[in-house]
Formats: C-alpha cells, structure tokens, sequence
C-alpha cells in the first residue's frame, strides 16, 4: 500500500485571540532558547552536538590508525626503492659476480643504508651466504628465512622480527645477469619502531586539529539550529504534526497521480491516485521503481533522471501522461518526482499516428526496394514483396503484354499476363504467373483502368460486380477468407501499364484511407516497371541488332567440321563476333574478334568490322595483311568519332584470323589484342600454340602484324574464343584457360560436343560480357582428288596439258564439263605465259559439288576482264572464263599470284551452243 503519513490524535488549537483584543506574539530567538530541549531547534543541537562528538573521536582514530598505515607503508616504499637502487645499481650485478663479493659490496652497501636512513642493507649469494651486513660478523653466515621468491626472480616484501632491530619491513630483490640468471639478493629492511616514533611526532597535529574542529562543528550546529528555530517560525511538534497531516490529506485527495523517488530509483511515495493508476501492490514503498511490475519503457522513464514533460506511457489498458522533475535544482535531495494523468482518449491519436508512421514506413521502403532492377518481372515481383504481408495478405501484378516484351503499350487493352504473385500462404485460389486474363468492363480492374485511379471494394461478400469474371474462382477465394480488395491501375506517363491487385483475408478490410497508400505504391512500382519496359526495348533493340550482324548460319565448305556457341550478356550487349568465311581453293578463314565497350555502338562497330573482314577475304589478302588493313580503318573510325564529339574515347578491338588449307593441311594465323587459340590434337592433348601478339586493333600506329603457321593433323580440333570465355571479375586468365584445357581434353568428340563440354565448365551464372566459342576439326582433301602440273612458258605447252587435264576429269567422272574445263584452261594458261613470268603451275581441286582450276604465276601483275572491241583480236578470254565459271578471281602470293576459276560439277546449260551466244555477244549488229 502506499505510503502516507500517520495522523496523530494530537491536536492544537488554531491560532486564535488568548486574551480578546490581543494577538499572541513569540519573543525574538536568543540562544538560550535554543538550548531549550523541549523545541526542534534544542533537540537538533543536542543531537548534532553529539554526533560531532562522535565524529570527532573517529575521525581522530582514524586520522591515528591511517598515519600509521601511511607510515608503515612509507617504510615499504622506503625499503623497496632503496632495494631497487642498490640492486640495479652499476657495478652491483659485476661485484657480485666477482671472486670477493664481500669486499667490493660492504663499503657500498653501508654508504646506502646511512644515506637511505633504514636499518640494514644485507648482499647475499643466491645460496643464502651474507656478503653485507651493518655487523661485519654476521658476513659469511647464512641468511635467516625464506627468499624462494627473491631467488624466482620476484620482488619479495614481507614485515617480520630480525635480530638486532626488532619488528622491521623487510624488502628483497633479485640481481640478475644480462642473461637474466640470478647472480644475488639485495635485503633492505627498516624497523617499524621508527614508523611509530613518526606516528607520534604526529599526535599532537591530529588532536589540536580534532578539537579546533569540535568547534567550530559546535559553533555551527548552533548557528544552524538558531536557523532551523527562525524557518519553522518557533512551531512545536504538535504544530509541525498538525500541518503534516493536512499536507497529506491534500496530497491523497487529488485526482492526479503523485510519485516521489528516491535517487536510486526506489519509491519513496506514491499517493491514491498513482497507486490507482499504475496498479501498484500493496509493499511498493521502498522498492525500485522496476520491480513493480511496470512496461520496461514506463519503468524506464519513471526512473530517469531527466526532465520529461507530457510523455504518452501505455500502462494496463490506460494511456498516460508523465511529467518527471528532478528535485535536486529545486534543493531537495537526490531524486525526481512524476505527475501521472489518465489521458486514455489519447489511444485513438496515437494508434491513428503509428498508423501513419507505419505507412510512411511502408512507402519509404518502398521507393528503396522497388526496381532495383532494370527487369520488368522482378519489378512486379518487388511490388509484391513490399506489400505483403504489411499492407495486404495477397498481392497481384498484370501486365499487358506489350510491357513484357517492352514494346510501347497502347493503353486500351484490357487483356493481360499475370506477372507476379505473393501470399502469406500459398494456397489460395489466385491467377497464377504466366496465366492471361481478360477483364470484363464491369470488373474493378477494368473500373479502374477507366478511371485512372484505384477502386476499393470494401467487402467482397457484399458485393458481385467482382465475381463475374470467374464466379467458381471468386467462390473459392472466399472460402480461404479474402474479404477486401483494392485494384490500382500501373501507370506511367499517362498510358496503362496494368494493374495491381491487393487482398486482405486476415486483416482489417481496406478503407477509404489505404487508397492513397495503394495508389502510392503502385505508382512508384509504375515508374520503375516502365524504365525497365524501356531499357527491355533498348537491350531488344540492341541484341536484335547484335543478332543480326551476326551469321545466321555457317557456309558449306568441306575443310573443316565448325559448331560455336555466342551467348550475349544478360545486363546488355557487347561487340564479340566470330566468322567463317570459304576461301578459294577449298581453303577457310575463321575469325574471332571483341569491339571494346558495350551497347548499341560497340554492336554496330562489330557489325562495320566484320563487313570489312568479308570485303577484305574477297581480295584473298594473308591474315597479316587482312588484320594491318583492319587496324588501318579502326584507328581511321576512332579518329572520326573523335572528331565529331569532343572527348570520345577510343573505340578499339581486338581479333584473332586464321586461315586453314585442307590441302596441305597448314593453318596460317594472327592475332591483334586477342586471345590466343586452343589446339587440341587427335589424342585429346591440348596446347596453346605460341601466336604472336600485336596490339589491339586501332592502336598498333602502323607496326607489322606476325603470323605463326601450324600444321594442323586431320581430325585435330582448333579452339577460338573471346576473353569472356576465359575470364570474368571472380576468375583470372590463367584459370580459365586451365579450365578450358581440362573441358577440350578428350579425343574423338565432335565441335558441338566440345562446345557444349567448355559451356559447362567455364560459364559463370550471370556473364558480364559476351561469349564467343568457335571449334573446328579438320579435315585433309584426298590427293586422289588433287592434281598439278608444271607448266613450261611456252604456247606448245597447251595442248598436252588440256589432254592431260582430259584425262584427270575421265577419270573423276566429269566428262559433262571436260570440254568446258578445257577452255577454261587455256584461257588461263595463255595468259599466264604471254602475261606472267615462270614458273607457271596449274592445278585442279576436285570439291564437293564443284571443281577448281588454279593457275599460278612468278608476276604479281593482275589481270582485268574489259569488253574487247569489234576490231580487238584478244581481250575476250577472261570474259568467257566469267560466262562460263561459277565465280573467279586472282588472290597474291609472296612469290607471284594465282588467278582461279570454280566451276559448278553439272554439265553447262545448253553446251557449246550457250557458249556460243556468249561469244557473240561481244559484238552488236551494227558491227556488220
């Protein structure tokens, strides 16, 4: 129970007239009465006087004992440091050591002790032996006592009687070597008695200090009593008693709670009110404020020495307001004092308030957590995660489809896919992902996409409008027990994105206030969704392009067996590309290469380049020559885009060009900035060859590119691959290419078998940069579909050569175009004699559906097909060899050039007669 004053059954009478007409008056205070025992202010001298009295004679005891206890430990401190000085002193630790400790130590050790006024300054070997002593006949004998500790190593103090000087504080300290070994003790001891004889120089300052102090305690205990009489006006107990209890029955008898504490946070006072309010039990005077069974914020803030004003506490069901004020500025004793007032309509305010917090909350979290992103589902799938469970219970997201593929929506559609879904349990009745729906117009996500703003559909058992889109759907949702929907429409720049959905089925259903928290919500989801519709639409826009810069297919060729895998970044588009590119004479050329930079610019560059690259292999130029002319026109764009915008960067590429010959099964490669290939032979032995490196394309500034020539056996597998393959931000090159090596090491597989095998080891999750793997096993042509001559520089050297070539076509059962053949090489062989220069060869190249004729020459001179004139007589025959050959061309070499024609393996349509009317062509009718 709370505490409160005890009335006394005392009473005095009210000032009032003693005498009619007169009104008492109480005499000036003099200190004779305030000797007076009967009055508060006798009784409190009386009893301070005595208290001082006490004091005085403690405190004198105590000022004795603690001199002496200073004294005593003086004289440790004394025989400590005079021990430590002379132990460590220069010279000691050698004297020690030497053959007559005794005789280098005593003179030392009796200066110290006079000098340090203590009893005995004692050197003794570590068995014990005395080599000091203030009685020289005690040097040589052994040392009385333990010293075990000393000889540790360890500083040893210790009070005890010694001979010749009673009762003293004896210090032991160890001397050591610079090995740290023992080599002797020092002992310095002073007697206690002269501590004593300090303690009583002493005593007479203690005693005339304990009585100048009674007195003036006296002295002051009388003037605070005559001060005590003059505050209370002279009142008498009874008086002070009668004044108490109306105090206290003031204090009871409001209506507002009353708490006093005490400094350390123990009830001193709690009146009716407080007691009612906060439910005290019936022992809580005296106890800390927290054992009482209050919240921990209420006890807290009851107990705090802080100065609080109108603080809300929840206490029981009641809703509180605490002031607390310190009584200490006020000059009272340590402590506070709390006012407690029932302010339990203030409930309302303050759940409407954390209401209004959490929804701020909710919307904070929100704008952070939604489109972290740039993916439209994961988007819908945030909104969804924000919203559940803190809003809704289930939360929906449709999308038009438009949105999905990051085309621009029109806005009108009312058909959608499901995009995102999220309970808080997951068996409910919902739209599933992917699902597509068509929203009736009296539906309220139709309502909704009409109005522009969200529809609250309060309780969904009142209600029908909502169940006409799926009736047995709508059933089962409320059977689970969702009760309340709130439908937004996602918009963004005016235009509909789609439609968000939130359901509630545990908590309270929706009102009019959480429309603006959802309209909220699905606005800053809209805005995210549609920056990640836009960036879909670039990076669709930007890998179509990529696509379709890329082949679509590989040519047919029959010197290698190629499979290649190109996997684009997820985050966005790079430049890597690969190529496979037939070359005259049955020969290949693969190209790999990676434009620097990513996007739509590196795309494109990569697609010029590898336009270029065509071009280029058109002319037949030798991979050293190709990636020259490739630096040439990179360094020529980057100085172009440099020009046209102030600070653009360096575009540069890399590439890596190799061409292969099944003929002679040679592969001549070069690479600029690239990585190297992998070489796996027939045995499943992989190798990096040593391919010369030039600098990446653009910034060579001119220097020759070298070439590295292989001789490739048939069936070996050749690897080429972009840095994204082998390296990424948690892997280094090395690695990858360990790697690499580890997936290709099998023999017999095929190039998509090896694709597939380097996927598998050496794709990271999500790549950071586009993926190029191209592999190509080779293949050797059979010589038996291989056949050259020599051709001597001479026109009679002709005629032998087409019956020889005759002959090899008999044989290969290409008689349906001998006749053509023939022509083709004498065209060619002529020119190759009247034109060229020795030595002249001639071979034919039996492919699969073709047959290729190669005539080569010492000239680099190249021949050019013009329209003769009516009166040439020459000048027509590489014109025929174009009528007649599927395609021709002349392509250099370092020791002349070779012109080559390709002719399809079917006989020509329509014979000689078609070659015929080519012939005459050549001249108009007006010619005649």
């Amino acid at each position: 129970m709370q505490r409160r004053a005890t009335r006394r059954p005392g009473t005095a009478q009210a000032a009032g007239p003693r005498d009619q007409g007169h009104a008492p008056q109480r005499p000036p205070a003099r200190l004779p009465s305030v000797l007076n025992a009967h009055s508060i202010a006798g009784q409190v001298l009386i009893l301070q006087v005595g208290v001082v009295l006490l004091l005085v004679v403690a405190a004198v005891v105590a000022l004795v004992l603690q001199a002496r206890s200073s004294s005593l430990q003086m004289a440790r401190d004394r025989s400590l440091v005079g021990a430590e000085t002379f132990a460590h002193a220069p010279g000691t630790a050698a004297a020690m050591k030497s053959t007559d400790p005794s005789a280098l130590l005593q003179p030392r050790a009796e200066e110290a002790r006079k000098l340090a006024r203590v009893n005995y300054v004692i050197a003794f070997s570590p068995a014990g032996i005395r080599w000091t002593h203030p009685d020289p006949h005690l040097i040589g004998r052994r040392v009385v006592g333990s010293f075990a500790d000393a000889l540790a190593g360890k500083v040893h103090q210790a009070t005890y009687n010694t001979p010749g000087v009673g009762r003293a504080v004896d210090t032991m300290v160890p001397v050591t070597d610079a090995n740290g070994k023992v080599v002797g003790l020092v002992s310095v001891g002073i007697s206690v008695q002269r501590v004593d004889r300090m303690v009583m120089k002493q005593l007479p300052l203690l005693f005339g200090s304990a009585a100048a102090g009674l007195v003036l305690v006296a002295g002051g205990s009388a003037l605070v009593s005559r001060r005590l009489r003059r505050q209370t006006h002279g009142l008498e107990p009874a008086e002070m008693t009668r004044m108490y209890e109306h105090h206290d029955a003031v204090l009871h008898s409001v209506r507002e709670g009353v708490l006093v504490l005490d400094g350390k946070g123990r009830l001193e006072l709690a009146n009716d009110e407080a007691s009612r309010l906060l439910e005290l039990p019936p022992d809580a005077t005296g106890r800390r404020i927290t054992e009482l069974g209050l919240s921990p914020s209420a006890a807290a803030l009851l107990a705090s020495d802080r100065t609080v004003s109108d603080e809300v506490i929840l206490a029981g069901e009641r809703l509180l307001a605490v002031n607390v004020r310190p009584t200490v500025p006020h000059g009272g004793p340590g402590g506070s004092v709390a006012t407690l007032r029932d302010t339990t309509e203030l409930r309302e305010l303050a759940g409407r308030a954390r209401i209004a917090r959490e929804r701020l909350q909710l919307l904070y979290d929100a704008g952070v957590r939604i489109g972290t992103t740039l993916d439209v589902v994961r988007t819908a799938e945030e909104l969804t995660e924000i919203a559940v469970p803190r809003f809704a219970d289930f939360a929906t997201v449709a999308l038009l489809e438009a949105v999905r593929r990051g085309e621009e929506p029109d806005g009108t559609s009312l058909t959608m896919h499901r995009t995102a879904v999220r309970g808080v349990h997951d068996g409910h009745p919902l739209y599933r992902v992917d699902e597509v729906i068509t929203w009736l117009p009296e539906m309220p996500q139709a309502q909704g996409l009409r109005r522009g703003h969200a529809v609250l559909e309060r309780d969904l058992l009142a209600t029908r409008s909502w169940q006409a889109q799926d009736p047995q759907r709508a059933r089962r949702m409320l059977d689970v027990g969702i009760r309340s929907l709130v439908t937004v429409p996602l918009q963004a720049r005016g235009i509909a994105l789609g439609v968000a959905d939130f359901w509630r089925a545990d908590q309270d259903p929706f009102t009019e206030e959480d429309l603006a928290v959802a309209e909220e919500l699905a606005a800053r989801a809209a805005v995210a969704i549609d920056n990640a519709r836009r960036y879909t639409r670039e990076h669709t826009m930007a890998a179509t392009l990529q696509r379709s810069l890329l082949p679509r297919a590989l040519p047919e060729q029959s010197a290698l067996d190629v499979a290649y895998r190109y996997l684009p970044a997820q985050a966005t588009v790079s430049g890597d590309w690969f190529d496979v590119i037939p070359l005259p004479g049955t020969r290949v050329a693969l190209v790999v290469g990676d434009v620097v930079g990513h996007g739509l610019h590196a795309a494109a560059t990569m697609g010029r380049l590898r336009t270029v690259v065509h071009n280029f292999c058109a002319l037949d130029l030798p991979p050293d020559e190709l990636l020259s002319h490739l630096d040439e026109l990179v360094a020529q764009i980057d100085e172009t885009e440099a020009a046209g915008q102030e600070g653009a960067g360096i575009t540069g590429a890399t590439c890596l060009f190799a061409v292969y010959d099944p003929v002679s099964g040679r592969c001549c490669i070069a690479r600029a900035g690239h990585p190297g290939p992998a070489l796996v032979s027939p045995d499943g032995t992989v190798t990096f060859p040593d391919v010369p490196v030039s600098p990446p394309l653009g910034l060579c500034a001119g220097l020759p590119v070298e070439t590295a020539e292989l001789h490739l056996a048939e069936g070996s597998r050749l690897a080429l691959y972009s840095d994204g393959l082998v390296e990424n931000r948690d892997r280094d090159l090395d690695t990858g290419l360990r790697l690499l090596a580890g997936a290709l090491a099998e023999p017999d597989r095929t190039p998509e078998q090896d694709c597939q095998a380097a996927l598998d080891a050496l794709l990271p999750d999500r790549p950071s940069d586009d993926i190029a793997l191209l592999v190509a096993r080779t293949r050797l042509t059979d010589p038996d579909r291989v056949a050259d001559w020599d051709v001597p520089s001479e026109p009679a050297a002709i005629a032998p050569l087409r019956a020889a070539c005759a002959r090899r076509l008999e044989s290969w059962g290409l008689d349906e175009i001998s006749y053509t053949t023939e022509l083709i090489l004498s065209e060619l062989v002529t020119n190759a004699i009247r034109y060229g220069g020795e030595p002249i060869r001639l071979r034919l190249l039996l492919d699969r559906d073709s047959l290729i004729c190669e005539v080569a020459d010492g000239s680099s001179t190249s021949p050019h097909m013009r329209r003769a004139a009516t009166t040439d007589e020459g000048g027509r025959g590489l014109f025929l060899v174009a009528q007649f050959a599927r395609r021709w061309g002349v392509r250099y070499t370092a020791r002349g050039k070779v012109i080559w024609c390709e002719q399809a393996l079917e006989a020509a349509e329509g014979g000689l007669e078609a070659m015929g009317d080519a012939a005459l062509d050549q001249w108009d009718e007006s010619a005649f």
